[in-house]
């Protein structure tokens, strides 16, 4: 029986359309829930909209709509985004869903009979950008000097009637989870940052709020709505059935993984864990907070105008030439940047130069110089050299790499093994051996075809669509392409045997060129 493997990524806030960022976490995530899959694992990956409090409710009434309304219209953009960008989620979960309400109500009440939620007055800073509370400590002053959250986002003066929940009391075995678990959060700048936080004394937190109804009803004081936090973060169980705790939440919880950006780890790693065992719910296994996608190293703002449409992108470039790039291009977990000049560049040097043209001059040269039928070969010294490569690649290097989260490391592995493949081509020749030793050239073209399937098999998380389409050109049927599959070498022999047929190869990633505009 497959061992289960539970992945989420933050609930998106939809009081715009989704932004590159938004992107870039659910590929990741992604490739990560692919990776896993083809690894054996029983693999639930969820991933949705966060649809209320106060932002959503001030953008509507800007818009002269309900907050339903623009829930419904904004949301429907990201699943449409998620979609195109071939995002494998098996749930994607909204928090206006009627079960999502029920399990927020049901986790307040088991902390509320916890004796951890007292009724007061709240009276502090708020940030209606950020949905988050902030001591006076934590402000930074504006270049007017207003000010600040910590994040730079603008905060006003709060007095209201509020549930609060005991945070405080959890001061210590928040720090005893973080010093048992030393992978609860990463990556370890995160943890440390978190421990500082929590080290430095926790105060109990403000969890509901009367002035805006927008939100989740407190049960047994309607009049309150919860924090938005405390129902956002509660989206990772009601995916599972909770109240529940059968099916899915008994199969799946705790979460493997919540993969979220570095601004909202407080959020996932200290109230998130404090909540659960408030309520007497097990924490999830890690938080991993990755960095930030900048534009030609700059944040992007509407100020700037270099918001960037990550659907734009995909349509412009291909969404697995997207997906590859930002995968390849940023140390996961640091913060990286993207243009379209580099996306274009890294395209063509590695996916069309190298892997693209790899498999295009290998499939050509087996159609046109063996009519395209494959036969039994016996592999020589180097033969045996550059398969031992890929397959070291393919079944320990990347997938290495890809359990910790390296993805570009791991595609380093990999495209390590693709350029073994090319100098291989360039020593061996096989146009020339075509003239002085045919069967020669059959054994170094099967040899590079053999390469190729193990290559194609090894990358299918990050490129799931080329990938797919090579496979096939390959032969290789859909029920063999796991990673367990690139164990056994029975394949090749069986596939001469069918009597396969390779047929005149499509190339899988034309060169791309810069718009007239980028480019001059």
């Amino acid at each position: 029986m497959a061992e289960p493997y539970y992945l989420t990524t933050a609930i998106h806030y939809p009081n715009g359309k989704p932004h590159i960022g938004h992107a870039y976490e659910t590929i990741a995530a992604d490739v990560l829930a692919r990776f896993k899959r083809q690894s054996g694992f029983d693999v639930r990956f969820q991933t949705g909209t966060d649809e209320h409090g106060l932002k959503m409710a001030q953008k509507a009434r800007d818009l002269g709509m309900t907050p339903r309304e623009l829930a419904d219209e904004m949301s429907g953009y990201f699943r449409a985004l998620f979609d195109q960008l071939d995002i494998s989620y098996d749930r994607f979960i909204r928090t206006t869903e009627e079960t999502h309400h029920r399990s927020s109500q049901a986790i307040w009440k088991a902390m509320e009979d916890n004796g951890d939620l007292y009724l007061d007055r709240y009276e502090g800073w708020y940030s209606v950008r950020d949905e988050a509370y902030y001591d006076e400590s934590e402000l930074v002053e504006g270049e007017g000097g207003e000010k600040l959250s910590p994040q730079g986002t603008p905060v006003e003066w709060t007095v209201e009637e509020s549930w609060f929940f005991r945070l405080s009391r959890y001061q210590e075995p928040l720090l005893a989870l973080y010093r048992d678990n030393p992978d609860f959060i990463r990556p370890e700048g995160r943890r440390n940052e978190v421990m500082r936080f929590v080290e430095g004394g926790l105060r109990d937190l403000s969890v509901s709020r009367t002035s805006f109804d927008w939100g989740v009803k407190v049960p047994g004081a309607e009049e309150h709505v919860m924090y938005v936090w405390v129902d956002a973060l509660t989206n990772y169980i009601t995916g599972l059935g909770y109240p529940d705790q059968t099916g899915n939440f008994a199969k799946f919880w705790p979460a493997d993984l919540h993969l979220i950006g570095k601004d909202i780890v407080r959020f996932h790693a200290v109230y998130w864990p404090a909540f659960l065992m408030s309520a007497g719910i097990a924490v999830p296994k890690s938080v991993f907070g990755h960095g930030f996608l900048l534009n030609r190293g700059q944040k992007e703002s509407k100020s700037l105008g270099n918001v960037t449409d990550p659907a734009e992108l995909a349509d412009k470039f291909g969404v697995d030439t997207l997906r590859y790039f930002l995968m390849r291009e940023i140390s996961f977990g640091q913060d990286g940047s993207y243009s379209e000049e580099a996306i274009v560049t890294r395209s063509n040097s590695e996916l069309a130069n190298s892997f693209g043209n790899l498999a295009q001059r290998t499939l050509s040269m087996i159609s046109k110089n063996m009519d395209g039928q494959l036969v039994h070969f016996e592999t020589q010294g180097e033969d045996k050299v550059l398969l031992d490569t890929v397959r070291t690649a393919c079944m320990e290097g990347l997938p290495q790499e890809f359990d910790r989260l390296a993805f570009s490391q791991g595609i380093d592995e990999w495209m390590r093994a693709v350029y073994a493949c090319n100098q291989y081509v360039d020593e061996q020749a096989p146009w020339a051996l075509r003239k002085t030793d045919p069967e020669r050239m059959k054994a170094v073209l099967q040899t590079l075809f053999i390469a190729l399937r193990d290559l194609a098999i090894a990358i299918q998380p990050v490129i799931p669509g080329k990938t797919a389409a090579l496979l096939d050109q390959l032969g290789v049927a859909p029920g063999e392409r796991s990673y367990a599959d690139l164990e056994g070498e029975g394949w090749f022999p069986a596939l001469v045997e069918s009597g396969f047929t390779v047929g005149k190869p499509t190339p899988l990633f034309p060169r791309l060129e810069l718009p007239a505009e980028e480019s001059a």
